[in-house]
């Protein structure tokens, strides 16, 4: 909307209410010449010379080149860089199940040579992939090195249960790889076409659950190390097939947090960097659910036979 200071009717902007004296005088012409040049500024200013500041700039308004340098900043939360694509968390997830693949590798190739200090190393890589874990999870920025290495120790753990457990009842292997890509195919299907969504009610209790079962899981590690309470702990059997049915699906409604967080971050164009804090949740996620399957399909194994 234009604004007409001429015929302005604000008693301050109109000559005829400026007193006789204060006209006539030599001040007074100056002071009309001032406004005169001020009402006619395209940008609100004074026209002086150049060695003189602008009124804008004395009063500390900013200029038009100042106000479009401010307007073409980028957002508080935005940044200024590549932005995070779905192809980039899909590379960078292939990454980290490579190094998870190795570290399998590694682990079936020692067993085989060295059966006996398997499980000592094995023990040695989930601490340290709890660890890792931990670490990755509560930084504030992903670190590629310290999620491949998580990848790497998870591997080699799994690797070496897999191997152990195929030994004692073949074909477990097979089951809970399959097992586990269903579920995963199914889970990214459902979401993809709407019909599964994470909610705040269930995610709060996923948050609530979880912690509870992490730490049922630990102080049942210690029993199963340190007691002679037998392989599954308090994990035995149907139990034990309960309590893993239910960390499954904990493992699970993961994946639906994990494809709602890559959602979002590549709608709202989050840094290229952190499609690897994605590649990170998606592994926890599938390794979770993958040490769950595995488990409850050795507990109905060996209560089979």
């Amino acid at each position: 909307m234009a604004i007409n200071f001429g015929s302005s009717s604000n008693p301050a902007f109109n000559s005829a209410a400026m007193p006789t004296e204060f006209k006539n005088n030599e001040e007074g012409q100056r002071a009309r010449e001032r406004r005169r040049f001020y009402m006619n500024s395209d940008q609100g200013t004074v026209r002086e010379d150049q060695n003189q500041q602008t009124y804008a700039q004395q009063h500390g308004v900013p200029r038009a080149e100042q106000l479009e340098a401010q307007y073409n900043l980028p957002d508080a939360a935005g940044f200024e860089g590549t932005p995070m694509t779905y192809d980039d968390v899909i590379r960078k997830t292939l990454i980290s199940f490579a190094a998870v693949l190795l570290g399998a590798g590694v682990a079936v190739t020692l067993a085989s040579m060295v059966p006996e200090f398997v499980m000592g190393m094995a023990l040695v890589a989930v601490l340290a992939g709890f660890v890792l874990a931990m670490v990755n999870a509560f930084r504030r920025e992903p670190n590629p090195g310290l999620i491949l290495a998580y990848s790497l120790t998870q591997g080699f753990f799994l690797g070496a249960i897999t191997w152990v457990f195929e030994l004692m009842y073949p074909g477990v292997a097979f089951q809970a790889v399959t097992a586990t890509l269903v579920v995963f195919g199914t889970v990214l299907a459902l979401f993809k076409s709407g019909k599964v969504r994470a909610t705040p009610k269930l995610t709060k209790f996923f948050l609530v659950a979880t912690v509870a079962y992490l730490v049922f899981s630990l102080v049942n590690f210690g029993l199963v190390l340190f007691t002679d309470i037998g392989m599954f702990g308090m994990r035995a059997g149907w139990l034990g097939v309960a309590i893993g049915a239910f960390a499954i699906l904990l493992a699970t409604y993961s994946l639906v947090l994990d494809f709602t967080n890559i959602q979002e971050g590549v709608e709202a164009g989050v840094a290229q960097k952190y499609g690897w804090a994605a590649a990170f949740g998606l592994t926890a996620s599938l390794v979770w659910l993958y040490i769950e399957i595995l488990r409850v399909i050795v507990i109905l194994r060996s209560m089979s036979d």
